[in-house]
């Protein structure tokens, strides 16, 4: 955070949209903008070590607060001096507060205007947590970027359930800045991001997005999409939450991982994206490349000794064909999930610094449309 207390700069606005290129300076190192952060919930990007991390080029990854509470707890942490040196990782490390987690729990979690009350997924074991406790545990963490704990509102739900979540949500961000302030006259505690709910309710939006405006936290996440919502929903609701965000602020859009969400996000000027999706369907087999995903199970790659993606550059493609990853995935190797897991997010990172290199060459309209037309011609 610079000394007047902005972490952001943009860099370019391409010229037929919103899309931006521009730069996050955080505390463990610069990160250029748009960038797709991979997901270690548990401290973790499942089945990749940290050098596949910095050998593909992330500089900023998400772990997960309401987890890491859990497990291995905050005294673990606090004892490892925080989640950098506990897993390792040298770049910069952004942590959800554990609000959408606390909302997918549903029948074992309580809401007040206190906090939340819920049991563990994990023992049954109860917990409560507040916003200043989850700003004290993102501080014991050492979250580069902290979010403040909020109430996630689920497609279909009411006008009435939408709005008083909404109402939560923003006393709970007054008394999550609140606490990071004072941590930070402290000198500790990353940035805080407030986050926009309002759930597919315009005008409750534009009230979540001035409130998380007017608290002039050093960026902004939208929050409450990708959650069941139809993609033309998504997308509207998108545009709309964007266009109502400062431009000096950086915006992170939660829980977004395909090519075409990731793309819609980017062309609304949204800087930051996750999502468990690369490294999950890495797992189940399930692998990107440009003329669109494809299962390594079937059939058809048994004597296939083509790479996954003939135009990527990863080392899976430069090493192993598709009929050796199927048969790993076949015999259950864990080298399987390894290797695709790897190229997935290798292809995503590669697809989102493509985006930027057109967004600065002023052709990023043209580069979205020409790369989900081939992306996505196997689906049709």
């Amino acid at each position: 955070m610079n000394a007047a207390g902005m972490i952001f700069s943009e860099r370019h606005r391409d010229a037929s949209s919103r899309a931006r290129t521009g730069a996050l300076f955080l505390p463990h190192g610069t990160v250029s903008t748009p960038v797709f952060m991979p997901v270690g919930t548990c401290g973790t990007v499942k089945a990749l070590t940290r050098n596949d991390l910095e050998e593909i080029g992330f500089h900023i990854i998400l772990s997960n607060t309401y987890h890491l509470y859990l497990r291995p707890g905050t005294d673990v942490l606090d004892a490892a001096g925080g989640l950098h040196r506990f897993m390792g990782w040298p770049g910069n490390i952004l942590t959800d507060s554990g609000g959408f987690q606390i909302f997918s729990l549903a029948r074992l979690r309580k809401i007040r205007e206190e906090g939340v009350s819920f049991q563990s997924h994990i023992d049954g074991s109860r917990h409560f947590l507040d916003p200043e406790k989850v700003v004290d545990i993102q501080t014991i963490l050492g979250s580069d970027i902290q979010m403040q704990l909020d109430v996630c509102s689920g497609w279909g739900a009411s006008r009435k359930e939408t709005e008083e979540a909404l109402t939560v949500s923003a006393a709970w961000l007054a008394r999550a800045k609140k606490a990071w302030e004072e941590k930070r006259k402290e000198g500790r505690g990353g940035s805080l991001f407030a986050i926009v709910q309002g759930g597919f309710f315009g005008d409750l939006r534009e009230r979540s997005a001035a409130i998380a405006s007017e608290a002039d936290t050093p960026g902004i996440a939208i929050g409450g999409l990708s959650v069941g919502e139809p993609e033309e929903v998504f997308a509207e609701f998108l545009a709309r939450t964007a266009s109502l965000l400062p431009p000096d602020k950086p915006r992170y859009v939660m829980g977004i991982g395909t090519p075409r969400y990731i793309l819609e996000a980017v062309e609304q000027g949204i800087d930051m994206f996750d999502c468990v999706l690369p490294t999950r369907t890495g797992r189940n087999g399930l692998v990107f490349s440009r003329n669109g995903p494809f299962s390594l199970k079937k059939a058809e790659n048994r004597l296939d000794f083509r790479p996954i993606d003939e135009e990527c550059g990863c080392k899976v493609c430069r090493e192993y064909s598709r009929a050796y990853l199927r048969h790993l995935f076949k015999s259950g190797e864990i080298l399987c999930s390894m290797l695709a897991s790897y190229h997935n997010l290798y292809f995503l990172h590669d697809l989102v610094r493509n985006a930027a290199k057109a967004i600065d060459g002023d052709s990023f309209v043209s580069f979205k449309r020409e790369f989900l037309a081939r992306f996505e011609e196997r689906e049709q």
